[in-house]
């Protein structure tokens, strides 16, 4: 039986127009990013909690359940926050 011939992997070049130096062109993202993420969360299940724990009551009575819009509003805008971190 005859053996199969081979096969040689081919070298991996990149793509012309692009160079490697782009990669190196991202800074890092400023101390302002994580800390505001981690206080969104923060403030969001913060706000959550005080809402169930004091029988809705408390941060704003008048607000119902829109107070679980702002807890997970806050915590959405963290997450839009962190997407930007680097």
């Amino acid at each position: 039986m005859p053996k199969s011939r081979v096969r040689k992997k081919k070298v991996y070049s990149s793509p012309t127009g692009t160079s490697s130096s782009s990669a190196d062109s991202y800074e890092p993202s400023p101390t302002w990013v994580p800390i505001t993420a981690v206080a969104l969360i923060v403030i969001g299940i913060g706000w959550l909690t005080l809402f169930y724990l004091s029988g809705m009551a408390y941060p704003v009575a008048a607000w119902g359940y829109w107070n679980l819009a702002v807890g997970f509003s806050c915590m959405v805008a963290a997450l839009l926050v962190l997407s930007k971190w680097r």
